[in-house]
């Protein structure tokens, strides 16, 4: 082969070398955030579940609307009340591991953590209407 030839060649596989890897990169940094999105969707739906759960009476096995005298009383909810299989009291899914935080009775705090991909999703409900809830998204989280 001529000098030329081989300098193509060099230059070429070169190139696809670097092709491959922006390519790894880029598909770890999607799945990252697709990641963080689908903890994000699954606070939410467990949010939503607990506003559905405290909007039930207590004959039905809900939290009564304890809301109504200004401020709701979350401290009696449980993921098991909620429909969710939990063990340690820790809800988990293809997603990641959730927690729900009730000791302060007049909001519920959901944690959503995914240590492989470095995501946590912690999400607030104070109330039962969609402005009540906040959602807070941490990437880079060094779980332990």
């Amino acid at each position: 082969m001529g000098q030329q030839q081989l300098l193509l060649l060099v230059l070429g596989i070169v190139i696809v070398g670097l092709a491959v890897v922006v390519g790894i990169q880029a598909f770890s940094e999607n799945q990252k955030k697709a990641n963080a999105d689908a903890l994000v969707n699954d606070a939410i739906r467990i949010a939503s579940d607990a506003q559905a759960w405290m909007l039930k009476p207590t004959a039905f096995g809900g939290g009564g609307n304890s809301c109504g005298t200004g401020t709701c009383d979350w401290s009696t909810l449980t993921f098991s009340q909620l429909g969710y299989a939990v063990a340690s009291g820790v809800y988990t899914n293809l997603n990641g591991n959730f927690e729900l935080d009730v000791s302060t009775a007049t909001q519920v705090v959901i944690t959503g953590t995914n240590a492989a991909n470095d995501n946590q999703v912690e999400v607030t409900v104070t109330g039962t209407t969609p402005q009540e809830i906040a959602t807070v998204v941490t990437t880079d989280y060094a779980g332990s």
